[in-house]
């Protein structure tokens, strides 16, 4: 097994384009955000067919995120000091030590290699790492238990 000095190299394929240019604050409402992903005009055939899915998976590196000092062990949900210290992991803290982001977001168009998306939560200039279709049997947990301070935004 490889120790934490292991590198791994990943080359984004994509960028991000939105309006959003700078991290908002915790609870930013990115349902309606409509955005634009530019895949790599090397890799513009690897997204054919896509277009078939009216949701996609995003995952890409928040890099605005990507400040270890800002990054701690144990925290709030969304700062809030009323709820429960948890672990990191168990948060959805944009500070980690990748500071990966994954979301299901719509395809609403693609076009060339630009996908227009709704519902990202990543602003103007985010890396994507990588896009898959969503396909319910296998990304639908339908008895997910959550903590009880969460909410499904």
């Amino acid at each position: 097994m490889a120790d934490r000095s292991t590198q791994i190299m990943i080359k984004p394929i994509g960028w991000v384009k939105s309006r959003v240019k700078e991290t908002p604050k915790p609870g930013y409402d990115w349902r309606a955000v409509a955005s634009e992903i530019v895949v790599d005009s090397s890799l513009a055939a690897a997204i054919d067919g896509l277009e078939r899915s009216s949701h996609i998976i995003v995952i890409y590196w928040m890099h605005q995120a990507a400040d270890p000092a800002k990054m701690a062990l144990k925290v709030r949900y969304r700062g809030d000091p009323e709820l429960p210290l948890v672990g990191l992991f168990a948060s959805r803290s944009p500070y980690r030590p990748n500071p990966l982001g994954q979301k299901v977001v719509r395809l609403l168009r693609l076009q060339g290699n630009v996908l227009q998306v709704e519902g990202l939560d990543a602003v103007d200039g985010t890396p994507v790492i990588d896009i898959k279709p969503y396909i319910p049997g296998y990304d639908s947990v339908g008895d997910a238990r959550v903590p009880p301070w969460s909410d499904s935004k």
